[in-house]
């Protein structure tokens, strides 16, 4: 099977690809976590934090919002010294306030209606032929990162969003000649 162009010859990185990727998320944790670790990524390869993904589950108590908010200096201190995930303390507080603005949004219009209303509740469908035509950042996920950070939310920019978009298929950014293309658009 032909895949984009990024995946590359790694078996977890090609199941990453082949079965998560892109697929329309509506589950509001399971954003936030994905939402969560494109943070972490920001300035690094995706591939680095894949590979710690489920180091990072088990430091960030499973991504649930409800025990992070109320973390403190002894779990920023346990993160920071937590050799199996990326230790950027601002990245780490911006995650314990990143909870704290999930939970208040739960309670209001929730975070994934939130997500999901800047598509109009449907995945975009670019059809995009080669990795130069794929953006690194759009007017839509300029108007996200704007309404994230209204939110409270922090190290959400426009490139961090529009990765999240990918990543949670509010956009389908799998090139035309990748198996999943199609796969992923009729998911939509």
């Amino acid at each position: 099977m032909e895949r984009c162009g990024w995946v590359g010859d790694d078996p977890l990185y090609r199941a990453y690809h082949d079965d998560e990727w892109g697929v329309p998320q509506r589950d509001a944790r399971a954003l936030w976590e994905q939402l969560v670790l494109e943070t972490f990524q920001s300035g690094l390869s995706w591939i680095t934090i894949f590979r710690k993904r489920e180091a990072f589950r088990a430091a960030f108590a499973d991504f649930n919002p409800a025990v992070i908010a109320r973390w403190g200096d002894a779990e920023v201190a346990r993160l920071l010294a937590d050799r199996g995930i990326v230790r950027h303390r601002g990245k780490i507080m911006a995650t314990i306030g990143n909870a704290q603005a999930f939970l208040e949004m739960q309670a209001g219009q929730g975070f994934e209606r939130f997500v999901w209303d800047h598509v109009n509740d449907t995945p975009l469908q670019p059809r995009r032929t080669g990795p130069a035509h794929v953006p690194a950042r759009t007017d839509l996920s300029a108007r996200l990162s704007r309404g994230l950070n209204a939110a409270g939310f922090r190290f959400c920019g426009p490139t961090t969003a529009y990765a999240f978009m990918q990543a949670a298929g509010l956009v389908n950014d799998h090139l035309t000649c990748c198996g999943c293309h199609d796969r992923v658009a009729a998911l939509g």
